[in-house]
Formats: C-alpha cells, structure tokens, sequence
C-alpha cells in the first residue's frame, strides 16, 4: 500500500462503519498507517483493521471512548509507541438524534453535544502536540448539511456541528505556525446505514431536494478527506468544504 501518505499515521474516530469506515480504507490505500477507533463495537474496528492488513497496510483497532479524555491520551499514547505518532487526525465520530425541540431534555442535548464537539477538542488536544513534534499535520472534523440548511428535530445536532466547524476555523489559525491545517467537510445526503435511534431520514434531506438526484456515496466524502489529509490540500485550512449534491450552495 505504497502510496502519497506513506510514512504517515492517521486516526479515524467512529470508523467501524460507514464514513468514517471508508476514510479509513482509503487513507489506507494511499499508504497511511491507521488507528481504526470505536465507542463500543470492538468486532466492527477489528474488521476494518483487518481489512486494511489483508490489503498490505498498516492499521490497529482501538476502542476509547472519546468523550474521556484519559481514554483518549490512552489511544494516541498507543499510536505515538506503536507507529510513531499521529500526522493525520479525522473527528467523524457523531450521534444523531431526531426530537422535537420542546421535548429535547438538557441531557440528551449535553450528549449529542459531547461527542462532535466536545470529542473534537478532547481528541486534538491529545493530538497536536504529537503532530507539531512530526513537523505538522492535518485535522478533518465530519459536519454536516443540517447546520446550514437547518433541520426540524435535531437542533443538538445542528448546533454540535456549528461549533465543530467553528473549532476548525479557530486552531487552523493557531495552528498554522506549526504547519498544522484544520478543515471541516459536510456530507449532504450520504447512502449509509443509519442507526435505529437516528430515526428516517428527514424530510429536507429527501433526495427530491438535492440537484444531483441521489444520494452520496461513502467513498466521496473519504475521497474529500483524503484530499485534504494529502499534500494536494496543502493550502487548504480553516475551511468547511461541502459534498451535498448542489443540495447547499455556498
């Protein structure tokens, strides 16, 4: 798996399925070393790892919550002793919900909150320094469609994404001095299998609304992360690049 990123290391959060599943294949492909991470399903990081092996590549399954930031020092401790450290760093790691705003209690909004956006800081902390001891790096947090079109019933996500992007824009000008770039990508309507507490697929992201009409595909939001994880984004940071179909315009 020789490729533009090798040498490199990447960590991919939420990457036992779907997206975060295909931005760990591909960076992969291109030659990088993973760290395939989860919340809960060991079985599903350990498949994806394998599959990176069982191509010629390099990666290794870590389970860590990462809304605690000891797990987190715990997971990229791993990767600095086991393949040097991190050079890429990817916050794909998400939970959807879908409840009425009057019915939202100040706990499930504390929780959706937690992991995009409270994982994204916990995880670049732990990872910055190990990235400015490599001469740089690239970080990558996993948006969204519903904060800029705005989304009945899921106001916590809308507003976890927000500031996710807001966090991107900040550290890739405090960053910057150590060659660190700091990008956000919004998927629109991805084709993914979707969790049982996601609910359907709202109404304004139906594919009736999206120009294209389709769905997106997995493999073309990992290949917008792959290129701003590769030396082609090199002058590309601070900014939330979408992938909607024309369902958003900027």
């Amino acid at each position: 798996m020789a490729g533009v990123l090798a040498g490199k290391v990447a960590l991919v959060t939420g990457a036992g399925r779907n997206i975060g599943r295909a931005i760990a294949l591909s960076l992969a492909r291109d030659g990088a070393a993973v760290v395939v991470n989860g919340r809960h399903d060991q079985a599903a990081i350990e498949g994806v790892a394998a599959e990176i092996r069982a191509a010629g590549g390099t990666a290794i399954a870590h389970l860590a919550d990462i809304t605690q930031p000891e797990a987190v020092a715990a997971m990229a401790a791993r990767a600095e002793a086991e393949l040097g450290g991190i050079d890429i760093a990817v916050a794909n790691a998400g939970l959807r919900r879908q409840t009425p705003f009057l019915e939202m209690s100040l706990t499930e909004w504390r929780e959706i909150l937690s992991v995009a956006l409270d994982g994204a800081f916990i995880l670049t902390q732990a990872v910055v320094p190990q990235m400015i001891r490599r001469g740089g790096g690239s970080i990558i947090g996993l948006s969204g469609i519903s904060t800029h079109i705005g989304t009945p019933n899921r106001v916590h996500v809308s507003a976890s994404k927000s500031g996710l992007e807001g966090l991107m824009r900040a550290l890739a000008v405090e960053l910057a001095p150590h060659g660190i770039r700091c990008n956000a990508v919004a998927p629109g309507s991805i084709d993914t299998v979707r969790g049982a507490s996601a609910g359907a697929r709202p109404s304004t992201l139906q594919e009736s609304g999206v120009p294209l009409r389709r769905k997106g595909t997995v493999e073309e939001i990992a290949a917008m992360v792959r290129l701003l994880a590769g030396p082609e984004g090199g002058y590309v940071t601070g900014q939330t690049i979408h992938v909607n179909g024309g369902a958003f315009l900027t």
